[in-house]
């Protein structure tokens, strides 16, 4: 136990240090294993763990989704999709903050980031808020909030990551992933809403868009809306599974960008360095994770932890409690992919030997390290709203934030009493 709390006590240090997260996992993770089994052995583990990383068949969807996603934000679709929740909502008190919370949503589907959907959202949004007269707390809060949907709402990067790291159905994740992501939707716009209803003045009633400007931006969405609605129609009802429905995805995606007459010789090159490079990457850190979690399970720790559990004769419930707590803290200083691959190998063992669901665990890591990501006084998320608005006083931002993140404790409290949230739809799949 002592060689494990010693091997996340380094590997926190390398990340905190700014060693990338690749390295940091594989240096100690190799160190790690050479010292309790000898160096041999932990260059063949390598070896076998880089060559099923990149030969492995599930992990085709990673790049595909990410080409998918840079395809439509490369349309532009980010700017039309906060022009539609606007017409929507736009004009009732609130509404502008509100849109932003919907289009946040929708591009994080696209996405699959929370802080390039806050960065991309805030954008387009926190000006036309601010043209508008609303309260900086609130247009700044509603970006934060918002670009947490980032890898919550499939398809999810982050979901496959923790899908091939602790072989589970992918498919289902995405799936599970839906209902959470409307409740998150609704409980910030229920934030905005009681916001505005103890102050009128943080959020001026709009005008309204003319006609003409309402049906060209429906118009404009339909396609990508069918796409998306092939992509998850697809995977639900059994008709290609996760891996095939990112080929579909990213054809489709294609096809949209090339519609809109964007895809200049120049954009294709830039879609599909970015897309390479992440893909790069996505796949150096899961190498990495693989080698750190060979470690952690060469040592045992996870079965030690689970005995302590089990003889502190703690509540199931209780230890979930736990466990969100300090997803959330560690939401506060560090990225979810970071977070999910240092922790996940550790504590998947002890939810899993509780009898809980690895597909509901998994809903209940996003959403809680997504909360950390708005959580006063360190959350990441703050401070990418502050580069958008540098004369937005920390103080402010932190009180605007407050109504959000009691929407999300309500929000995750439900769905870890309430299984049924999460699993509902996957349990119905073909």
């Amino acid at each position: 136990m002592l060689t494990a709390a010693l091997g996340f006590a380094a590997a926190f240090a390398l990340i905190f240090a700014r060693v990338p997260i690749a390295v940091a996992l594989l240096l100690t993770g190799f160190a790690g294993f050479a010292t309790l089994s000898g160096l041999m052995p932990s260059l063949s583990m390598i070896a076998a763990s880089a060559r099923d990383s990149v030969l492995s068949y599930n992990l085709a969807v990673i790049p595909l989704f990410v080409l998918m996603g840079n395809l439509v934000a490369g349309a532009g679709i980010s700017q039309d999709l906060f022009r539609a929740a606007q017409v929507l909502i736009g004009r009732r008190r609130g509404g502008l903050a509100m849109a932003t919370i919907v289009a946040s949503g929708g591009f994080g589907a696209i996405c699959g980031s929370s802080v390039a959907t806050a960065l991309t959202i805030g954008k387009v949004s926190l000006p036309s808020m601010r043209k508008y007269g609303y309260s900086e707390g609130l247009s700044a809060a509603a970006v934060a909030a918002g670009g947490t949907l980032g890898i919550l709402i499939p398809p999810s990067v982050i979901m496959v990551v923790y899908g091939v790291s602790t072989e589970t159905h992918i498919g289902k994740l995405f799936m599970a992933g839906i209902i959470p992501g409307i409740i998150g939707v609704l409980g910030y716009m229920l934030a905005v809403r009681w916001v505005v209803w103890r102050d009128p003045s943080a959020a001026p009633i709009t005008e309204k868009i003319p006609k003409e400007q309402r049906d060209g931006l429906f118009k404009g969405l339909v396609p990508v809306i069918v796409l998306f609605g092939l992509v998850l129609g697809g995977i639900y009802g059994g008709l290609f599974t996760p891996t095939e429905a990112s080929g579909i995805g990213a054809f489709g995606a294609f096809l949209f960008a090339l519609g809109r007459r964007v895809l200049t010789r120049e954009a294709i090159r830039s879609i599909l360095s970015d897309s390479a490079q992440t893909t790069a990457m996505m796949f150096a850190i899961l190498l990495g994770a693989t080698v750190f979690g060979e470690f952690i399970n060469l040592t045992g720790v996870h079965k030690a932890l689970l005995d302590v559990v089990q003889d502190a004769t703690l509540q199931p419930f209780t230890v979930i409690l736990i466990i969100i707590g300090i997803y959330i803290l560690l939401g506060c200083i560090l990225e979810s992919l970071s977070i999910i691959l240092l922790t996940v190998p550790l504590l998947f063992p002890v939810v899993t030997g509780l009898g809980y669901d690895p597909v509901w665990f998994g809903i209940i890591v996003v959403v809680a390290t997504e909360i950390g990501l708005i959580t006063p006084p360190i959350g990441i998320n703050l401070f990418v709203i502050q580069s958008l608005v540098p004369n937005l006083k920390l103080s402010t931002l932190v009180k605007g934030i407050l109504p959000f993140v009691t929407a999300d404790i309500v929000r995750i409290l439900m769905l870890a009493a309430v299984p049924a949230l999460s699993l509902w739809l996957p349990n119905r799949m073909f």
